[in-house]
């Protein structure tokens, strides 16, 4: 052995057994809890729409850099991204969490209840945090403070990623997981395997729920705007009336997957979540604006619901002597949970969390975290939000304006995340 090689290893710090680092770091987790309890509380009263988080955000940086930690701002707008160094070599592992609300008014009577409005699609809207991504968001800051104390025990590097914009962009503009990975969040350093949770409703505290594979739907926007032409309500038949038009359009798209869609493939949903037009009650206006989304499984699934849903829609309008212009933008793709990842991660997550499900079926639902997951190896895991004592099958679900987050999931999360990055470095092939 060289001189100089003898030299290096005694200098660098002897690494620690993998039992005695998760200790501590489930230690230092548990003792910074009250300050996630305080963050998450405080984002939950001053919510932010995506790419607008301009508060959160700022808090989130200030925080990393007391830590003395490497943080980068303005990444896809509004994200936060920091590294926290290994003192030994190793990968580096990613952790991410959203930071954004939803236009939703908020009707549970908490101390820390949301008043806050904010501007989406040219109108003034109650916003919310109505997915629990202040929870994430408040969680990951924990775990950041966590892992900064042990940092030279840590054998590699831990990325952590704060996201604007998870529930898609406002209108013209770029946003979210796939505006980040864009500009470089996978890489410099290039990520080995990327870690994410979500809060979820329906599932009890204390439980972790995931599936290995396909977990969560891709996700699509559908526009759809319909024209006739503008008359006097009383005089219909001197114009075309695209509000009729509109009408047929959503009951004929409820034909595309029963009717035109292999369900037994996969699931497929197409949903109208809103319809605009008009401006009085005898007026019949010149145009109608219909948004919904569109969730499939199944690549070809996919671009054969885009196909069907397109026909439908100019089809139907036409009948009623209206036009229809579909577009469609593609916004997430499948979230997978990479098998082997899954695999090697699972003892982590049984020691954290007192239930594990892990064949939890495929949901609908969407999760931009999915664009992580195209870049690196990726588990994404639900953390149980419901009381335990509670109806799991009566709980509020995420998006709802009575949507509520027992406060230990918070606990149950950030050991989660802090968890799953330090099993990962310490399992490492060295």
């Amino acid at each position: 052995m060289s001189a100089l090689l003898l030299a290096a290893l005694l200098a660098a710090p002897a690494a620690p057994r993998p039992d005695a680092l998760q200790a501590e770091v489930d230690r230092r987790v548990r003792a910074v809890l009250p300050k996630v309890v305080a963050w998450r509380r405080d984002f939950h009263q001053h919510p932010e729409l995506g790419n607008r988080e301009v508060r959160t955000s700022g808090i989130v940086a200030a925080e990393l850099k007391a830590l003395g930690l490497e943080v980068q701002t303005g990444v896809a707008k509004t994200g936060v991204v920091a590294l926290i160094k290994g003192g030994r070599p190793g990968p580096v592992v990613a952790l991410r969490a959203d930071m954004d609300a939803l236009p939703v008014k908020e009707e549970l009577d908490l101390p820390f209840k949301s008043t806050a409005t904010g501007e989406y699609r040219g109108q003034t809207v109650p916003v919310m945090h109505a997915c629990g991504h202040d929870a994430h968001t408040a969680m990951l800051m924990g775990v950041a403070e966590a892992l900064a104390g042990v940092r030279d025990k840590l054998p590699g590097t831990v990325k952590l990623i704060f996201q604007p914009a998870e529930e898609g962009p406002p209108p013209g503009e770029e946003a979210g997981a796939a505006l980040m990975t864009k500009e470089g969040v996978m890489e410099n350093p290039k990520v080995d395997a990327v870690f994410g949770i979500h809060v979820f409703s329906g599932v009890p505290v204390g439980t972790i729920a995931y599936r290995p594979r396909g977990f969560m739907a891709a996700s699509d926007i559908l526009d759809i705007k319909v024209r006739g032409r503008g008359t006097h309500g009383a005089l219909p038949w001197k114009g075309v009336d695209p509000v009729v038009a509109a009408a047929n359009v959503v009951v004929a798209l409820q034909s595309v997957v029963s009717r035109q869609t292999e369900i037994t493939r996969a699931p497929a949903i197409v949903t109208i979540g809103s319809i605009n037009g008009g401006t009085r009650f005898n007026i019949i206006p010149d145009e109608v604006l219909m948004q919904g989304t569109l969730r499939t499984f199944d690549p070809a699934m996919r671009d054969a619901l885009h196909e069907a849903v397109k026909r439908t829609a100019t089809q139907a309008a036409a009948a009623q002597g209206a036009t229809a212009e579909v577009t469609i933008t593609s916004l997430t793709p499948v979230t997978y949970n990479d098998p082997a990842l899954s695999a090697r991660m699972e003892p982590t997550l049984r020691r954290v969390a007192g239930t594990v499900v892990n064949d939890l079926e495929p949901r609908t639902v969407s999760e931009d975290f999915a664009v992580y997951q195209q870049k690196a190896p990726g588990l994404f895991v639900f953390v149980g939000a419901t009381p335990p004592g509670e109806d799991m099958a009566k709980a509020e679900p995420n998006h709802s304006p009575r949507f509520f987050v027992d406060e230990g999931a918070l606990e149950v999360g950030a050991r989660t995340l802090a968890a799953l990055a330090v099993d990962y470095l310490a399992a490492a092939p060295k």
